[in-house]
This record gives C-alpha cells, structure tokens and sequence, in this order.
C-alpha cells in the first residue's frame, strides 16, 4: 500500500552571492540528518551552491553535481540541491537537479521565466519537469519567477503533481507579494507549495509552506532556519476528490471548462494592448531640469 506520509525538510541558509557554497550545504544537511533521522527530501534555495553569478556556470553533469550526488546517497534522501547555472551550446540556463537516494539525478529543470530584465544573459526553458517518488507521489519543480505565471504551476497540477517544489532567491521588497502568490498556487491547485529563499546575501528569508487548501503550514523569519515538514499525500488526494474545505473544486472545474482560453494561442503580434508596453527593459532614471 502506498505511503501517505513524506518528511520534506526546506534548508534556508545565508551564503555569499559568489563562492562556493557547497561545503555549508553539507554541513546543514549533517546537523539536519542528525537532529531529524525523519527527513526523506531536502530542498535548498535557488542559486545556493555557486552564488547568483552567470560567471559560474558550468557544464552538467558536473563534479558540483556529483558532489551533492554523494550526499545524497549518503543520508538515502532525495536532494534538490538548490539550482545553478548551466552551460551549453545553447547560452546558459538556471538549472535544477532532482537527486534520488541512490545519488543519481533523476532529472534536470530549466528555469522558464528567468527574472528578465534583471536576470541578464540567461535563456528560457520549455519543458516541465515532474518525477515520482516510487509508492508515494508525484511532485513538480519550478524555480522563483516561474511562480508569477499561475499557468506554470497549473500545468503541473494539471499533470498530476501534488507537491510543488521551488526554491527561490528574492532578495528584493516584493517578497511580501510572493507570500500571497505560494498561498493563490497552492489553494487553487489544491497542492502542497515548498516555496525555499535564501538568507542574507543570496535571500531576505521568509520561505513559506502551504497546504493544498492555501494553509500556511510554516512561514520562517529571515535569519537561517531548517524547516522539516511531514506531508500527507491522502489529504491532497480528498481535497481533489472533495473540495478546498468541502467547497470549491477547482481543478475539476478547470478539466471541465467550456471556454477556450484563445490568449495563449494567438501570435504575439495579434494581441495589440501587450505589445504597446513597450520593451522589457529596467527602468532608467528620469533626470530632472535644473533651475
């Protein structure tokens, strides 16, 4: 009989914005197996093995993937290590792995929505990613500015995840924004929502879980904090079944919908009101006349 029961553990940790991380990574998951033997996944936040530069990426695999590799295997827990910058022939990807208790990478997630025009010279991915944990449940991945577009993590429920894993790095005041949208993904998915930042440098904290009916199961502070979480996996499934709190069912009502949601099938160009907002560029200071 399957499992309903999952301990995931969220890491928010400070680190610097360039360096290696890695050891300090190993480091909170020696005291986190130590202090809670429970923990079945570990899940760090975005760019927090090698810092928020582009300057370091690299080629995957890698020997910073196969170190975490090793930890994994190591403790028997399934690792997503955060995310980092991949190299290819293509440009470079924010890059996530998800690592199985054997130490091998099950699968690699390319970041959809890099924070553009701030998060400069990284492409796009395309494809979801989800991966199952064998006799307890699927799960899905996205990466920080993915959350904003509420069709991301509505494409994974939509495939059947029940968990959502995403680590993030928000160092910025719209953190308090965030909040309210891992609340809305959660409750309108009737999912679990890992939503993992960083502390100091790479992260003003605040990492939330929510509930699949948009319960906050844990909000941190903003300094370091080890956040292991069981999940129930039959509570999904009957809220599914049943409803947020016995009310609305959303993700049957989204299945069983008559409109047809043209906006995502027109050409750019056919949608006039986006395309008179001009370029996606930052905002540059207006200079005032002097008197």
């Amino acid at each position: 009989m399957p499992m309903s029961y999952f301990t995931i553990a969220g890491v928010q940790m400070q680190a610097l914005h360039h360096g290696d991380n890695t050891e300090a990574m190993r480091h909170r998951v020696d005291v986190l197996m130590s202090r809670f033997p429970q923990v079945q996944m570990v899940l760090f936040s975005e760019l927090m093995p090698l810092g928020s530069s582009p300057h370091h990426a690299h080629l995957l695999p890698s020997h910073v993937e196969q170190f975490f590799c090793q930890l994994a295997e190591q403790y028997r827990i399934w690792l997503i290590p955060g995310s980092m910058f991949e190299q290819t022939e293509l440009g470079i990807y924010n890059t996530l792995s998800v690592i199985d208790p054997h130490g091998q990478v099950v699968a690699r997630y390319r970041k959809m929505f890099p924070f553009r025009p701030y998060e400069a010279g990284v492409e796009s991915g395309s494809e979801f990613v989800l991966f199952d944990v064998p006799n307890v449940g699927r799960f899905g991945v996205s990466i920080c500015y993915d959350m904003w577009f509420p069709e991301t993590t509505r494409t994974l429920a939509a495939m059947g995840a029940e968990v959502i894993l995403h680590p993030t790095m928000t160092d910025t005041i719209d953190r308090d924004i965030e909040l309210s949208i891992a609340r809305t993904n959660a409750a309108v998915n009737q999912c679990y929502f890992f939503d993992i930042n960083g502390a100091g440098a790479l992260g003003n904290g605040r990492s939330i879980v929510v509930g699949p009916s948009g319960d906050v199961i844990h909000q941190a502070g903003t300094g370091e904090e080890i956040m292991p979480i069981e999940v129930d996996f039959n509570r999904v499934r009957r809220e599914r079944e049943t409803g947020l709190r016995g009310l609305g069912q959303p993700l049957k009502s989204f299945r069983d919908r008559q409109v047809d949601f043209t906006v995502y099938r027109a050409e750019r160009d056919a949608l006039p009101f986006l395309s008179s907002l001009g370029p996606l560029a930052k905002p540059q200071r207006t200079d005032i006349e002097e008197y």
